[in-house]
């Protein structure tokens, strides 16, 4: 019995061995796969390495594992398909989620693929910052009126960020022309021509895709909100249901080497918007809309616009200042190396009877148009409406600079409308060099009215309307609300 015992108790021992062995293989096993799959899945198209991305059925939502140490975050390894079809807004949504997470990351959307994306915040402030949004593909707005719900105000929306950058070689694309099909609004867009009407060829194949109208709400392409150091350069972006690129409440803004697209008839595209932005450069840039190619609004200062090609479009513009009776306030803003075709203006300050504020410092040099219906403008009796009522008070207009604006009008080479109650003063022309375009049979002289100011020069053709000097004290007003 003692000899069967020892016998029993070593094949026991034996089989325990050969588990634990077998357990300890699987174990190995499975941990190398592990590892397998870990490399695979780390090392992407441009060599960098990426976090392994954790795809969640809960929701439909994408979650990416813990930060390993990794500071570029591809969307196509947070689920992204990039085949202009699938909706890719939740692995954006994950990307930036694990970008925000490190100082001076990257966000990349790579070249080659198409990303449909709904109306997206890429949200601060609790993001690290220096953040950078590489664009190389192409991202496509929804073109299905279920996509937006009652309306959004914003498509792709970036906000109170520090140190964000935009750049690449890649596409915006806000497929626009749908919402201009659908579009009642009341605008300064000129009526189309068949030259300029990009879009409307399209109109039948567009219907066909729609089931519903779009929401009255039109969205602006690129929005920046609250955020500091922000640069923008290299990409593109193409018709935009509104404006094509926004900053609001941000200072140190840098745009550079950016392409607008839209056609000229694109009802309130304008290219760019400034409001309530501060020490903002724009160079090197081409804007081509149905509005104002750059826009600049109230509670802006130190604004610089530079070596920019502005057409087709209305022009360089600073407003509409004080609608609905408000205050507006601009101050010291250079726009100078610009060329202008085919534009409705093109350097032009538009105010709103009834605001109060000022518009002053302000520097036009070295514009060269062509074929513009009226290349210099002040208005204070700006409405977008068929009726505006009269007002008395005003946005103050003074120490306006123009130097060197040449070129060939379709219209009227200058145009000064100011309030009589609060004319414009500190107008300076110098030198002025406006012929009417060849193709024009008639076109008027310049027209002022309550401007007051100095013709340093000689002008082609004289500008004998502007009144030289200051206005009489009788003359003057206060707005009741300076800046």
């Amino acid at each position: 019995m003692s000899g069967f015992s020892l016998k029993r108790l070593a094949l026991t021992i034996l089989i325990a061995l050969l588990a634990c062995s077998s357990s300890i293989q699987a174990c190995s096993a499975r941990k190398a796969m592990y590892t397998r799959q870990l490399k695979t899945i780390g090392k992407g198209y441009d060599g960098y390495n990426y976090q392994d991305p954790k795809l969640m059925d809960e929701g439909n939502g994408v979650t990416p594992l813990k930060n390993t140490g990794s500071s570029t975050f591809n969307v196509l390894h947070f689920g992204a398909k990039g085949d202009g079809k699938a909706d890719d807004t939740k692995a954006f949504e994950a990307a930036w989620a694990a970008a925000c997470q490190v100082r001076g990351s990257t966000m990349m959307v790579p070249s080659g693929s198409v990303f449909l994306v709904k109306p997206i915040t890429f949200s601060g402030p609790n993001c690290e910052p220096n953040i950078v949004f590489q664009l190389d593909g192409k991202i496509i707005a929804p073109r299905s009126s279920s996509a937006w719900g009652s309306g959004f105000y914003q498509w792709l929306d970036f906000s109170k960020l520090q140190g964000i950058t935009i750049r690449g070689k890649g596409t915006i694309d806000g497929q626009g022309s749908i919402w201009w099909n659908d579009s009642t609004d009341e605008s300064e867009s000129e009526t189309p021509t068949a030259g300029d009407s990009l879009y409307s060829s399209k109109q039948d194949s567009i219907s066909g895709e729609l089931s519903a109208k779009m929401p009255s709400t039109k969205p602006t392409a690129l929005r920046f909100y609250g955020s500091s150091v922000v640069t923008v350069t290299g990409i593109t972006i193409q018709n935009s249901p509104q404006t094509h690129l926004k900053f609001d409440d941000c200072t140190g803004v840098q745009v550079s080497g950016v392409t607008v697209s839209s056609p000229g008839d694109s009802p309130n595209t304008d290219g760019i918007h400034l409001q309530n932005s501060q020490n903002v450069v724009i160079y090197s840039t081409n804007l081509a809309c149905g509005d104002d190619c750059v826009s600049i609004q109230t509670g802006c200062s130190n604004i610089f616009v530079h070596n920019v090609n502005c057409g087709p479009g209305h022009g360089i513009s600073i407003g509409g200042l004080g609608r609905d009776n408000t205050k507006a306030c601009v101050e010291n803003v250079t726009v100078r190396d610009i060329t202008m075709q085919d534009t409705m203006t093109g350097v032009r300050i538009k105010t709103w009877q009834g605001g109060s504020g000022s518009v002053s410092g302000v520097m036009f040099s070295n514009i060269q148009v062509s074929r513009v219906k009226t290349p210099i403008m002040i208005d204070q009796f700006y409405c977008d409406k068929s009726r505006c009522q009269n007002e008395t008070k005003a946005v103050a207009v003074s120490d306006i600079n123009y130097v060197n604006i040449r070129g060939t009008y379709t219209v009227n080479p200058v145009h000064f409308a100011c309030s009589a109650r609060l004319p414009c003063s500190g107008v300076t022309l110098t030198p002025i060099q406006l012929k009417p375009a060849q193709e024009v049979s008639q076109s008027n002289g310049p027209f002022c009215w309550e401007t007051y100011g100095q013709l340093k020069t000689n002008t082609i053709p004289p500008i004998d309307c502007l009144q030289r000097g200051k206005p009489s004290k009788n003359q003057l007003h206060s707005n009741g609300e300076s800046c």
